[in-house]
């Protein structure tokens, strides 16, 4: 059974492993980076995670995606407006990449550059973050055809791993404004025209654009 101790422990693993692979992905969280940044007991380290830097990796992955999953609720719901829930969200995202000195990332979107063949525990960590945080945004917005709400999720959730990826080399949030303006105009759009979007009864949902 596991001790009070030995929870704190592996906890502090999975916490140190999140702040590395923000900073610079797979690559930056080795075992010894993990143990360091951690101060767990070196000798620990395979004795909660058997399997090793995937297991560790996957199951930081799993927590960190938890905790944006209620940052993303937070944010969304604290709007009523479409447009409003937008501008919401990605005011936060600005806060955080500020807060972090323009030095961290998403962990999942950065550690999917590191992703290979051997690392298909990790990449379906990844994937399963991405679809959790996709339904959550999809269920804040009223847009009746499935596949254009599910849509607009995806292009939510592009464009948040790419203010990440220009809002790091720019030192700048203003990605992160520039993209939230834009959706929050889409999304606006989007909920006011749905009546005129709503399948007929029966009839299959269409690909956007299509």
């Amino acid at each position: 059974m596991a001790t009070a101790k030995g929870v704190a422990s592996r906890e502090r693993m999975l916490d140190a492993a999140i702040g590395l692979m923000r900073h610079g992905g797979l690559a930056a969280a080795g075992m010894n980076e993990i143990v360091a940044a951690s101060g767990a007991p070196k000798g620990s380290v395979y004795h909660h995670f058997p399997d090793g830097k995937r297991q560790l990796a996957a199951e930081a992955l799993d927590r960190y995606a938890g905790r944006i999953h209620a940052l993303f609720d937070a944010s969304l719901a604290g709007a009523r407006r479409p447009g409003d829930k937008v501008r919401a969200l990605f005011r936060m995202l600005e806060r955080r990449l500020e807060e972090a000195d323009f030095g961290q990332s998403c962990a999942v979107g950065a550690v999917t550059l590191d992703l290979d063949e051997d690392l298909e525990t990790v990449r379906l960590a990844a994937t399963a973050a991405f679809e959790d945080w996709r339904e959550l945004i999809a269920g804040h917005f009223a847009i009746p055809d499935r596949k254009r709400r599910e849509a607009f999720a995806g292009l939510v959730l592009t464009a948040v791993q790419g203010g990440y990826v220009r809002g790091r080399a720019e030192r700048s949030a203003r990605p992160f404004r520039e993209a939230g303006g834009w959706l929050a105009e889409i999304a606006e759009r989007e909920v006011r025209a749905a009546p005129d979007r709503r399948p007929a009864a029966g009839a299959d949902d269409k690909e956007p654009g299509r």
